[in-house]
């Protein structure tokens, strides 16, 4: 792993397939609307591609082509936002070695921030129920008005709200949209390996850096 000569006051990381596992809820959940609508389901596996913009664009790559018309997606989306609202945590857990490498950077005195393409009530609601206690110094979902990632405004409200620069912070996150947000906002891009999406997407979008496990979070910090 490159060393990364630099100072940092302060750790921004993305939600979904970073922070938590949230896969097989956000596919079963779509999978259930798809099929109550009696249009073909999706393996869990094809929703790695699918999720990281926001609900919009996750249920719109799941409809089938021709059944995108904006009645039968707002009619599907209102149908998976209640479904995943009863049902987002069945299966949802922290990756292995998230909580520790938290309670890590809790020793560092380092601030941390949560940023997620998801609603903001409920971005918050999966840290308060699956990573109390953690230390997070802002968590911000999306909202009405605030562009999604990878537009920086919301990263820059971030570092604005903990009184740093963005170049003293490190952003880590799973997709494509994580790494242009960063790079757009003047962090420092991390890939997580763990997530959603491949190496080649991370470093293509313009990952300085890629790592397997959380820990090595801690080895950048070093």
């Amino acid at each position: 792993m490159t060393r990364i000569a630099r100072p940092f006051k302060a750790i921004l990381f993305d939600l979904d397939g970073t922070l938590l596992d949230t896969l097989e809820d956000i596919g079963n959940a779509v999978n259930r609307v798809l099929s109550a609508h009696q249009f073909p389901t999706h393996p869990i596996d094809a929703y790695r591609m699918f999720a990281g913009e926001g609900e919009v664009i996750l249920v719109t790559r799941a409809l089938p082509e021709d059944k995108r018309d904006q009645e039968t997606l707002r009619c599907c989306l209102e149908a998976y936002r209640a479904d995943y609202n009863r049902n987002w945590h069945v299966k949802t857990k922290p990756y292995d070695g998230v909580t520790d490498m938290l309670n890590a950077l809790t020793e560092r005195g380092l601030k941390r921030a949560v940023l997620s393409n998801k609603p903001h009530e409920l971005a918050q609601r999966c840290v308060a129920k699956l990573l109390p206690n953690r230390g997070f110094d802002v968590i911000l979902g999306q909202r009405d008005g605030v562009p999604l990632k990878p537009d920086p405004t919301a990263a820059l409200e971030v570092v604005h709200t903990l009184d740093i620069s963005p170049a003293d912070c490190l952003c880590l996150g799973d997709t494509a949209v994580d790494i242009q947000m960063a790079f757009r906002a003047g962090m420092l891009p991390v890939g997580a390996l763990w997530g959603f999406r491949t190496a080649q997407e991370l470093r293509t979008s313009g990952a300085e850096l890629l790592i397997e496990r959380p820990s090595e979070v801690l080895e950048i910090l070093d």
